[in-house]
């Protein structure tokens, strides 16, 4: 067969380094980048629109926590809930043994977002749109940090780019380790894609101000359908998930593929309002004043319900 003569041999310490008894891990790395670069695009945002740096420090707080947050509790509800709602302290006691889902992160951030943009007096759909993009390549960098560990791999295959990943399986000389689909590579190229699609979207066409909630919707496919495709090739996570037509990965996916989709749509026929810099109201109230002197001030507007 082709891979008794072609694959990689992955044998990595996950440990980036230790103090004492605490291992400094590469997971961990990729979870700090991909919140750095969370902070360094919103900033970036902030600045090309036209908002203060306020907006950043407000989002970076809870929609950190929520991130944080919803992934580890995400986990622990959806893959591992007998064994957490029995020890229910071990949610926070053993987070160093792993276990954060990406789904619960998801959740986590929306909510996250919500409370940033109710604190921020702006539209929610603002936040949704720009949190894809760091999102997207984040996903990416805690892929690589599963591969550091060695974890999320695929079913067995013939390709010639499969992995032994040794570490599976300490007791096996590597002759007899089988060949692996690398799932954490794929699902990482595919979000990277999703990023640079997302960062064309942006940047050239402008789209997080002609069509809010646009990006959203794209990046909601870009990450989920991915998943849910890549599933199919992966080994199963949980031993309930043996014998599933759908796994817990892809019915957690159905949801946010169907609200990207229905994103696009509403995006597309400019459902979303579009948040305004603090300068264009100023001077959307000074024309207003203006126009309604000129008026005599005679006729009244209603008032409208939105603030943007």
């Amino acid at each position: 067969m082709l891979n008794d003569l072609f694959y990689i041999v992955w044998d990595f310490d996950p440990v980036m380094f230790s103090i004492g008894s605490l291992d400094i891990r590469y997971y961990g790395l990729t979870w700090a980048l991909t919140i750095l670069l969370g902070e360094r695009f919103f900033s970036y945002f902030a600045r090309r629109e036209g908002f203060g740096p306020q907006i950043v420090e407000t989002g970076f707080v809870w929609i950190t926590l929520g991130a944080i947050l919803g992934a580890r509790i995400g986990h622990c509800l959806f893959y591992e809930f007998s064994y957490y709602i029995a020890k229910p302290w071990a949610i926070l006691t053993e987070i160093r043994n792993g276990g954060m889902a990406s789904h619960g992160a998801a959740i986590g951030m929306l909510i996250g977002m919500w409370i940033t943009a109710r604190k921020c007096r702006m539209p929610y759909v603002w936040w949704l749109d720009r949190i894809m993009v760091p999102v997207s390549i984040g996903g990416a960098l805690v892929r690589m940090g599963n591969l550091c560990n060695s974890e999320i791999v695929g079913s067995a295959t013939d390709l010639p780019w499969g992995f032994k990943f040794v570490r599976l399986y300490p007791s096996l000389p590597v002759e007899r380790i089988p060949v692996l689909h690398p799932a954490q590579l794929y699902e990482a190229i595919c979000y990277v894609v999703t990023f640079a699609v997302l960062l064309w979207l942006y940047r050239r066409r402008d789209e997080g101000r002609r069509h809010a909630g646009l990006m959203f919707g794209v990046g909601l496919i870009g990450i989920f359908l991915t998943r849910f495709f890549i599933e199919f090739i992966k080994a199963d996570q949980e031993a309930f998930e043996q014998g599933m037509a759908l796994n817990m990965g892809q019915l957690l996916s159905i949801p946010f593929i169907l609200l990207g989709a229905w994103m696009i749509w509403r995006g597309r026929q400019g459902r979303f309002a579009v948040a305004a810099p603090p300068s264009e109201r100023a001077g959307m109230v000074h024309r207003g004043a203006t126009a309604a002197g000129e008026g005599g001030g005679v006729s009244k507007k209603k008032k409208s319900k939105k603030k943007w």
